[in-house]
């Protein structure tokens, strides 16, 4: 496999297999490969127990895989995390923190901990929207403010990498949205974004390109664009007045025509005008003409509906001991 230059998260052949307290095999990653190229906001998906915390975790050495190979700004992963360390940024899972602390306190013991200047403290408590709330307890945060107190512990050391695993939980809509900002305006300054997250729509708002990992497999990669482009049927919906009679000169013309209670789907269209040109030399007039274009989630949801064999070992994201290298890691 030729990996692009200005690749800063390269990972080829990645396996992991747990073994059980019966002497089983719960297979988490089965050769399972990715590449994000630095800039980019990266969007990583899959259904729960696809494989992805793993792949998260066994790139910053907290899990040792079985085979395949991986690097962290061009450098081997796990074995130089600790010169790069100071370039990434991640969490992993649901943060974990003090809860008598208070934020500004959580993030200057950090910061003094990892030798970072301690005006970088103000700095992230802003970019994440909790500079009028860093003095209150921590354990007075909601859900969705813990998880800016993480994203801000990520950013104390400026990252080159910033790594997220569902950065949106617990935020509610206008949160989800300071959020996307936030990754935008991060991905401006020049910061490579990994996030990891089961609000499909939001991932394919911010994300630029995406990676899809089921049973431990990749199923797809690329511009998020070009992966939708690829389940692209040319299908319209049409609206008429005589659906029967519509669905009869279209299908007659070889075109595959689903029939619904109040319009026609029709699939293999070239050119739609052809659709209005057919039914209006008849008399019929159409009342919408829209493309019905694939979105992530229905793709997502294509390629992760395969039904594991019943023979085969079962693959799942082990649950591992939270644990933590000097990555800026919450876990």
């Amino acid at each position: 496999m030729v990996w692009p230059m200005t690749a800063v998260i390269q990972i080829e052949g990645l396996r992991k297999t747990f073994r059980t307290l019966r002497g089983g095999a719960r297979v988490a990653l089965n050769g399972f490969d990715m590449t994000v190229e630095a800039g980019q906001i990266h969007g990583f998906l899959g259904p729960n127990g696809s494989g992805k915390t793993t792949t998260l975790r066994t790139l910053l050495g907290l899990v040792r895989a079985d085979d395949g190979r991986m690097s962290i700004l061009g450098r081997t992963a796990p074995e130089a995390l600790p010169e790069v360390a100071p370039q990434v940024g991640a969490i992993v899972e649901s943060p974990q923190f003090f809860g008598n602390f208070s934020g500004r306190r959580t993030l200057r013991l950090l910061a003094r901990a990892g030798g970072v200047p301690a005006e970088r403290v103000e700095a992230v408590l802003t970019q994440v929207g909790l500079r009028d709330r860093g003095d209150e307890r921590v354990k007075g945060y909601s859900l969705g403010m813990k998880q800016r107190l993480a994203v801000a512990s990520a950013l104390l050391k400026q990252p080159e990498l910033l790594i997220l695993d569902e950065p949106a939980n617990g935020l509610d809509p206008a949160g989800i949205r300071e959020m996307r900002d936030l990754m935008r305006q991060l991905s401006s300054a020049g910061i490579t974004v990994l996030v990891s997250s089961h609000i499909l729509a939001e991932i394919q708002l911010i994300c630029d390109h995406v990676t899809i990992v089921s049973r431990g497999q990749r199923v797809a990669t690329g511009p998020v664009a070009a992966v939708l482009s690829g389940f692209d049927k040319g299908e319209y919906r049409v609206r008429v007045g005589d659906l029967d009679r519509a669905a009869d000169v279209l299908g007659t013309a070889g075109l595959p025509v689903t029939k619904n209670e109040d319009h026609l789907v029709v699939a293999d269209v070239g050119d739609p005008a052809w659709i209005t040109e057919q039914l209006g030399r008849r008399g019929m007039w159409v009342s919408e003409l829209t493309p019905l274009t694939p979105d992530l989630e229905s793709v997502f949801l294509q390629l992760t509906a395969t039904t594991p064999d019943p023979g085969a070992p079962k693959q799942v994201d082990e649950a591992i001991q939270p644990g933590t290298i000097d990555l800026g890691v919450q876990s």
